[in-house]
């Protein structure tokens, strides 16, 4: 099935959904560094980006009409930083809100289907009517602003247009839901709002994959049956005292039929330390230590044996918190490229280009590849029952 990636980043959104049978026709991105990213990953015969097309530019100068009727999914992550927990918060005010192309591009390819993601924050009371704004766009496409109408008013004819139960013409299907990516087996807890939508004539009916993996599930390997750490060889003198165990753990009575939620320990306990063990490290492509990490207040690290806190891209650099692993022993350091790239389930043949600093704001700011993965081998089974 061929599909249209826009706003690409460094791809984990595309390789997900090109694992679940999507294949691109036509690939969008404006940042330069993840332009040379996807360029040398689609150069590699064994890369899963092999055979992708050359990326174009700027979504803004993309006329999408000569596809029209020729892809069955439109997707991407539009740029998220206007209504992020850590940006400056200006939401349809913010020259950055790329949502307007997004939904261009589903009005003049006419897809089967859509899958989009953004921030969590966009779910925020504050932002409550531009998130209906959007899903109500995304629902009916061919309501097109007019040029002396603001984004409210817009929003006031597109529910007038929606009341009216008006299926005319192109309208979609569309469910969002916000999901953790550690409940789809993913060693990091990144909470998401994914909006799919199936074209109306499809007839379908569609609901979000089921999780699992759960919180619980892990506290019983950890506290309970001890498997965790018999599976890690972690020696008992090295475990957490009985008397450690959260009230959460204690309180369950029987083992969650749940996968247990995937751990920092889970993604990287094969790779050396490279800041103790430096010449292992340096035989494995980006694990190199980068020194200068410190916790503070709010910034601690994400701990070893618990799914990794969400991998930030930061307005100026890398914020430590978030991209630090907080040992046992209560010291801390950045994760390695390599190891950010795991906790985002890239796989380790794959290429990144860019400095340090460039290529954690390139993880910082991807999809985990197995969430999409799950997301579209989902969309994928309800498009080939409705072909």
């Amino acid at each position: 099935m061929k599909s249209i990636e826009l706003f690409a980043g460094a791809g984990g959104l595309g390789i997900g959904l090109c694992r679940a049978g999507f294949k691109p026709a036509k690939v969008v991105e404006w940042n330069r560094y993840c332009r040379e990213t996807i360029a040398e990953n689609r150069a590699s015969a064994a890369s899963p980006m092999a055979g992708w097309p050359r990326v174009e530019g700027d979504v803004r100068d993309v006329d999408f009409r000569p596809l029209e009727g020729k892809v069955d999914l439109v997707s991407g992550g539009p740029p998220c930083q206007p209504f992020s927990l850590g940006g400056k918060h200006r939401a349809y005010d913010d020259t950055r809100d790329m949502f307007p192309h997004a939904i261009r591009a589903v009005r003049e390819t006419r897809p089967r289907a859509f899958v989009f993601e953004n921030v969590k924050g966009l779910t925020r009371t504050t932002f409550r009517n531009y998130f209906e704004y959007i899903r109500l766009q995304l629902e009916h496409p061919e309501v097109v602003a007019r040029p002396d109408e603001d984004w409210s008013e817009h929003l006031s004819r597109l529910e007038e247009h929606h009341l009216r139960g008006s299926r005319d013409g192109l309208a979609y299907r569309v469910v969002a839901r916000v999901l953790n990516a550690a409940d789809h087996g993913v060693p990091q807890k990144r909470e998401r709002v994914i909006f799919v939508g199936f074209r109306d004539d499809l007839d379908l009916e569609w609901s979000f994959p089921t999780a699992t993996h759960s919180a619980d599930a892990l506290l019983w390997a950890q506290y309970r049956s001890g498997e965790y750490w018999d599976a890690h060889k972690v020696a008992k003198r090295a475990r957490p005292d009985a008397s450690e165990a959260p009230a959460r753990a204690l309180a369950l009575k029987e083992k969650p039929v749940e996968l247990a939620w995937r751990t920092v320990r889970d993604a990287i306990a094969d790779l050396p330390d490279p800041e103790f063990e430096p010449e292992a490290a340096a035989k494995i492509a980006y694990h190199r230590f980068q020194p200068g990490a410190r916790a503070y207040p709010g910034h601690t690290g994400s701990p070893l044996d618990e799914p990794a806190k969400t991998l930030k891209a930061g307005v100026h650099g890398v914020p430590g918190g978030e991209n630090m692993l907080a040992r046992p022993d209560g010291s801390v350091r950045y994760f390695s490229v390599r190891e950010s790239a795991r906790l985002q389930t890239f796989p380790d043949s794959f290429i990144f280009h860019g400095a340090w600093s460039e290529v954690m704001r390139q993880l910082g700011n991807a999809v985990p590849v197995r969430l999409a993965e799950v997301i579209g081998k989902d969309v994928a089974r309800k498009l080939r029952y409705a072909a």
